[in-house]
């Protein structure tokens, strides 16, 4: 843990740094807050109150040191849900009420970051968690589209996802041309910018020219005219006030109370495994490799949520676009995620009067660009060379979370993996249990021998033996009496050996030459033909 001491040291060493790249990244965060909360079905102006909570208080809790937190668009289809449901059609009590849920989350994640439970984050099969993302995006995109056209919310009031994207062809043959306008030269310079070959643009933002052309389009189109008030074509921020308006008693009534328990347990599970895998993508590409103390950032995190959900605002995670953007920047340290926080907060006080000017369908472009990556055609791409099996995961993780909600569709993508586990051979008990023994042959060797299968479900146990081993030592993985290593332990060993490495340990697999990959890609799943599993039966 870092001493307050060298906290201010960092200060005094890297203020330039940090201070240029909080500036960059708030100009990056302020309409995607606003657009997030917006499509989150809570005023606007509450996604700018969280990253201002999450830069300004968060930073000196945080167990990272150069991860953004503040609101994320992998929530939105979560929050938007407890609003609605919560509030039945009334979206000022749905957000009031979705903010007594958040507080409790925000406690959960506080205790579960205290009893170190990050670890767990590790349990879940990566193919079926890129799924979820993916449905994330999908949902995303087949509400935000039709606001990008101008086609008014209450014409989408009550559908479901399904239900939304099959009213696209209606919303574009019935598109307000004047707001489509908007819509579609926001997603063009969005979806553009990246081929600019003018060095000197290519810092900037995207976002934040989307943001001020849509801002002179909507002046010049006269968006403020009566003509347009079915359509409400321009962002109503809402008041930045501290709104400690919280509803807890209303959430404890038989009628609420299931709904209360479901999207507890969607806030604490989804925002807490989004947060920890953000946290282990920053570590990687970390230009000082730092590793992040995952459970101290998880409780910084809660306690952020506690304090966001009391004045009004949205659950905050580590969010993984703005904090690589941090890293691209420069940032040093914390400061940069401080700074960050006290930007927004200058903005939001001095730019409400633009931030009215705003044109829905900006917000609604850039959210569509934003689950247009989180879906992207590469992403099934890269899923399919990984392995056929990887891929259907992925995409029965997706079709049942779009079909039913959140919790299922990871459920559907577990259980998926373990029944093409079983179809490929693995034995039920070798899914549940371990078999892994841990060596020191002689002083600083160690050789971890897996006799069984190695797959997503009993990976914590392998992680928990990983870690005794001492930095700068000799290890050895031996699976050649593993029947199946399944593409989550591949993914996680491969993470584990450029950390355990990068200290100056010496890393090798062994015993994998007579397995069959799945796929040609290197972390593919593996099997041993049954033929070569005589010494698996002889342990037993």
């Amino acid at each position: 843990m870092k001493s307050k001491q060298s906290i201010f040291d960092s200060l005094q060493a890297h203020w330039s740094k940090d201070l240029l790249s909080g500036f960059l990244v708030s100009l990056i965060a302020l309409p995607l807050c606003l657009g997030i909360a917006g499509a989150s079905n809570f005023p606007p102006i509450m996604g700018v109150m969280t990253a201002v909570v999450g830069g300004i208080v968060v930073a000196f809790f945080a167990g990272s040191e150069l991860t953004i937190k503040g609101p994320a668009a992998g929530l939105i289809v979560i929050v938007a849900g407890a609003v609605d449901e919560l509030g039945k059609g009334d979206m000022d009590l749905g957000w009031k009420l979705a903010l007594g849920v958040i507080v409790v989350a925000g406690l959960i994640q506080s205790l579960l970051g205290v009893l170190k439970v990050a670890k767990l984050a590790d349990f879940f099969p990566l193919s079926a968690v890129h799924g979820m993302l993916a449905a994330i995006g999908i949902i995303i995109m087949s509400k935000q589209l039709h606001l990008a056209v101008g086609i008014p919310p209450s014409e989408m009031k009550g559908k479901e996802p399904i239900e939304l994207l099959e009213m696209v062809p209606h919303s574009l043959a019935h598109m307000e041309y004047h707001i489509a306008i908007i819509g579609g030269i926001s997603l063009l310079i969005l979806f553009g910018w990246q081929y600019l070959n003018i060095k000197a643009l290519k810092k900037v933002p995207p976002a934040l020219i989307v943001l001020i052309v849509g801002v002179l389009l909507g002046q010049y189109f006269h968006l403020t005219e009566p003509a347009y008030k079915n359509f409400k074509p321009l962002v109503t921020p809402g008041d930045f006030t501290f709104n400690l308006n919280v509803n807890f008693g209303a959430l404890t009534t038989p009628e609420l109370l299931p709904i209360f328990f479901k999207y507890l347990l969607m806030f604490v599970l989804i925002g807490s495994l989004e947060s920890l895998l953000t946290g282990r993508a920053i570590d990687l590409i970390d230009p000082e490799k730092r590793k992040s103390d995952l459970s101290k950032d998880l409780t910084a995190v809660g306690i952020g949520n506690v304090i966001s959900g009391l004045l009004g605002g949205l659950p905050m995670i580590s969010e993984v676009a703005r904090s690589s953007a941090n890293i691209n920047n420069g940032a040093k340290s914390r400061w940069a995620n401080f700074f960050h926080g006290i930007f927004l907060l200058l903005f939001v006080v001095m730019l409400v009067p633009l931030i009215k000017m705003v044109p829905v369908a900006s917000l609604a472009a850039m959210l569509i660009f934003v689950g247009f990556r989180l879906a992207s055609p590469k992403e099934f791409t890269h899923i399919y060379h990984i392995g056929k099996e990887q891929l259907t995961i992925f995409l029965v993780t997706i079709v049942m979370t779009i079909a039913t909600d959140l919790l299922i569709g990871i459920a559907a993508g577990i259980l998926t993996k373990f029944i093409i586990q079983m179809v490929l051979g693995v034995k039920v008990s070798d899914i549940i249990k371990s078999r892994f023994e841990l060596q020191e042959k002689e002083l600083g060797v160690y050789q971890l021998n897996v006799n069984n299968a190695a797959v997503f479900a009993n990976y914590l146990k392998l992680k928990s033996l990983l870690q005794k081993v001492p930095a700068g030592s000799s290890l050895v993985i031996d699976f050649s009496k593993a029947a199946y290593v399944d593409h989550t332990v591949a993914d996680n060993l491969n993470n584990f050996r450029r950390d355990f490495e990068s200290k100056g340990g010496s890393f090798t697999l062994r015993g994998l030459d007579h397995h069959e990959s799945l796929s040609h890609h290197p972390l593919a799943a593996r099997r041993l033909p049954k033929h070569l599993r005589k010494a698996e039966v002889e342990i037993a």
